[in-house]
């Protein structure tokens, strides 16, 4: 069973032995990286890198990535983010690749090769195949002069003078540089193919942003609609408004909308001294004016007009200015 008492932090580190080195060693860490990081921004091959994009963008079939260990958890996000950003692409790993994966790559692709040292052996075992399949090759390494490095048309240097592991040796400066130069690489593309919110929602149809710039008012509008006449009694106005779900009533003269009485016109009447809700009609109260939106409008063209205007609710209108529905800015 896990332990459910809750940690005095205090206490904790009055047991912890050299607690001040602990959080110094986070501060270099964040530290070195970051160095790392500067020194890669101001001493990179800009020729490799043009190389690197030119490849890319001109690539007819798929970026596929490929990465041993560490690296190949890195390269799996490259080949997220690159997917999800205009550039089709998908990692492959480089053991399965060798025992039948390679299937997955035409010649019409642009592979990228991470390692490190460049003498990866998973990695080195696949080039043959690769310029057998006349594939263009990246390599993202520490070593230009590795077999990697000599072996690819194009060669992304990881400038690191060491790991930020206390012992040099657990991937970490490394594979921050590598995740780095993804994004890099992903960003620049994105650039010079003019990708756009619009873009990035058709690939990501799921999230908030997807639903706001793909969903059109139609597709989340709410059909049922409390209605009413102009002649009608506020009290029957009122229970009809009670029943419904909106807190809202459309006064309605056959199929064309007049105004609405909202939950707040209600409130505001009652208040008045000289209201008298026995002689009230619903043309009386309504606004006459309401604010609407047509149903084949975008949802965040909506959303923003709900900003502007300061309402929750919107009456959606067919081509023919009918009232179909009710929009909540709560959806």
């Amino acid at each position: 069973m896990p332990h459910s008492q809750s940690v005095n932090i205090e206490e904790f580190y009055d047991h912890v032995p050299f607690r001040g080195e602990l959080i110094d060693t986070v501060r270099d860490t964040f530290q070195q990286q970051a160095d790392a990081l500067q020194t890669l921004a101001n001493d990179f091959n800009r020729a490799q890198y043009k190389l690197a994009l030119a490849l890319m963008f001109q690539c007819k079939g798929h970026v596929i990535i490929c990465g041993m260990g560490k690296s190949g958890h890195v390269g799996r996000k490259m080949a997220a983010t690159l997917a999800s950003t205009g550039t089709p692409s998908f990692f492959v790993h480089p053991a399965e690749a060798f025992h039948g994966d390679l299937g997955m790559i035409t010649g019409n692709d642009v592979v990228v090769l991470i390692s490190n040292s460049g003498e990866t052996d998973e990695i080195l075992k696949l080039i043959p195949s690769l310029q057998h399949f006349g594939n263009r090759i990246i390599a993202i390494t520490g070593r230009s002069d590795s077999t990697l490095g000599k072996n690819a048309d194009a060669v992304l240097e990881i400038r690191m003078q060491a790991e930020s592991c206390p012992n040099n040796l657990a991937p970490t400066t490394s594979t921050t540089l590598t995740l780095a130069i993804g994004d890099a690489l992903a960003c620049a593309l994105m650039r010079k193919r003019h990708f756009m919110p619009n873009d990035f929602a058709r690939f990501h149809p799921g999230g908030s942003l997807g639903r706001r710039l793909l969903t059109r008012v139609r597709d989340v509008m709410s059909r049922t609609m409390t209605r009413v006449t102009p002649s009608q009694p506020l009290k029957e106005v009122i229970v009809a408004m009670t029943r419904g779900l909106h807190g809202m009533a459309l006064v309605m003269e056959g199929e064309r909308l007049l105004g609405i009485i909202t939950d707040g016109d209600l409130r505001r009447a009652m208040m008045r001294s000289d209201f008298d809700i026995n002689s009230c009609h619903a043309v009386l109260l309504m606004s006459h004016h309401p604010v609407t939106i047509a149903s084949h409008v975008m949802l965040s063209q909506a959303e923003e007009l709900m900003r502007e205007r300061q309402v929750k609710q919107l009456v959606v209108l067919d081509d023919k200015d009918r009232p179909v529905g009710i929009l909540d800015f709560y959806q």
